[in-house]
């Protein structure tokens, strides 16, 4: 039962006047009644605005969750909890993550308020997580999950790899999770750490008069030594290029997976549930307008006129190549004598597709995501359903925070895969396999095609490199 405190606590808890509280009360905003002429309010609801309105920040804690005798998952770069939903879906007892925004944290907070917390991983300690988790160091710890820092891989991004700071904080987090020794280690990153560097040279310091690029500026130069990393702490692994729609997400989001096991033996690939048309047996991919069934609210960013003139004119699943030649000048300005695909200039979704790959942004004017009939971005209530969120998850923050948490989150349907396979590992369960099954649009993105393709442009460079310097290609 939630305590009942006077205006003046109140005040206090949120650094704010006794007058703003009383407002927010007349506002409805907190759960208080009136008694004679003051307001009395009940500290929980008070506490709950204070994260939503950032008036409180979740600062770290000691988890206070009675662990229940699920496997022990341990959570990393944990956002709005995407991959933890799932993970907890498939039967794991997530017992603390590791969250360094702000925004995150209260959402964190808000919706798991008895959790070990901790921020910036660079300030952490393998000790201190397990103690923040409620775990001993003997502890035997069955999965750590993570997805470091994407945009120093990106393919969006400036591609410096490890030279970038948050390159060295997926470095950090290997190194953490192999100090605490789990079963299982899932890493999450973007397509990009496919073909990162580990160092990045300037283009124009390439070519005639300049050496030819050694080991860790070649393409996949940065996932190689990861590998090499996972090796030497005899863990096995495998990896993909997963599209989430073939989880049955509705949403063609595609992600790297890693998944290491302690116990020396090559994890399988995630199991579908869904392929594009229903092949192999399975349900086919899930569609926008299925996905946004029954919603009633939306809360949405809006756009300018000048790109509403243009959507006027799109149906739904076009976008800007649709429009006539003239206008698409027009519509995209100085953009449309750039190169690249462009894809993301004013595009309505299809109803009867999968969503794309939601941004953290549904209305800049190069990751645009308009309803497919609808002048308007999409709205946080249908980018919740996208990835997967529950209705009543509650995010902290301002809308545009709100869309940045969901938009950078690993959609529930994917997780649920990840923990699933890990679940039944764990238990001795058999997992089938469905043979050659694509699992994206990509070639040479899983472990096994990948190395052979980095082994190939090793040796065609003539690099003077030995099997014990790559130790990928002996797993």
């Amino acid at each position: 039962m939630s305590t009942q405190i006077s205006t003046k606590e109140a005040a206090q808890k949120l650094n704010i006047t006794q007058q703003s509280i009383r407002k927010l009360c007349t506002e409805n905003k907190l759960n208080a009644k009136k008694v004679g002429r003051n307001w009395v309010v009940k500290e929980e609801s008070v506490i709950k605005y204070g994260l939503h309105s950032s008036h409180l920040l979740a600062k770290d804690r000691i988890g206070t969750k009675n662990h229940d005798g699920r496997p022990i998952a341990l959570s990393f770069f944990s956002g709005a909890m995407g991959l933890d939903i799932g993970i907890e879906k498939a039967g794991f007892d997530v017992l603390f993550v590791s969250e360094n925004d702000n925004y995150c944290r209260q959402t964190i907070k808000l919706m798991r308020p008895n959790i070990g917390l901790l921020g910036d991983i660079n300030n952490i300690t393998a000790n201190e997580v397990l103690e923040n988790a409620g775990l001993k160091t003997n502890d035997d710890v069955d999965l750590i999950i993570g997805g470091p820092p994407c945009q120093a891989f990106s393919t969006a991004g400036k591609r410096r790899g490890f030279n970038d700071n948050r390159g060295n904080v997926f470095l950090k987090f290997i190194d953490i999770a192999f100090q605490i020794n789990p079963k299982y280690l899932v890493i999450e990153n973007v397509r990009g750490l496919l073909s990162t560097p580990m160092m990045h040279r300037p283009h124009n310091k390439r070519g005639k008069g300049y050496p030819d690029l050694g080991l860790d500026e070649m393409p996949g130069g940065a996932l190689s030594f990861v590998l090499q990393e996972i090796k030497k702490a005899g863990y096995a692994y495998s990896f993909n290029l997963y599209n989430s729609a073939n989880f049955g997400t509705p949403q063609t989001r595609e992600r790297v997976i890693i998944i290491c096991s302690r116990n020396g033996k090559r994890p399988p690939f995630l199991v579908p549930t869904h392929s594009e048309n229903g092949q192999n047996g399975l349900k086919k991919w899930r569609n926008f307008k299925q996905a946004v069934k029954g919603l009633d609210e939306h809360h949405h960013l809006n756009f300018p006129e000048k790109r509403l003139k243009y959507y006027r004119k799109l149906d739904p699943g076009q976008n800007w190549r649709d429009l006539p030649k003239d206008l698409q000048k027009k519509a995209l300005g100085n953009s449309y004598y750039t190169g690249g695909g462009k894809t993301g200039f004013l595009r309505r979704v299809a109803w009867n597709r999968p969503c794309p790959t939601v941004v953290t942004h549904p209305a800049m004017p190069a990751t645009d995501l308009a309803h497919p009939e609808e002048d308007r971005p999409l709205s946080i209530e249908e980018y919740k359903r996208i990835q997967q969120f529950p209705d009543n998850w509650e995010l902290a923050g301002p809308l545009t925070q709100q869309y940045k948490q969901v938009g950078n989150a690993v959609p529930i349907g994917l997780g649920h895969a990840v923990g699933k396979l890990i679940y039944n590992l764990i238990n001795g369960n058999e997992v089938s396999q469905i043979h050659d099954f694509k699992y994206s649009r990509y070639k040479k993105t899983n472990d096994i095609e990948w190395k052979e393709d980095f082994k190939k442009r090793v040796i065609k460079k003539e690099l003077d490199i030995t099997q014990e310097q790559l130790p990928i290609f002996n797993n």
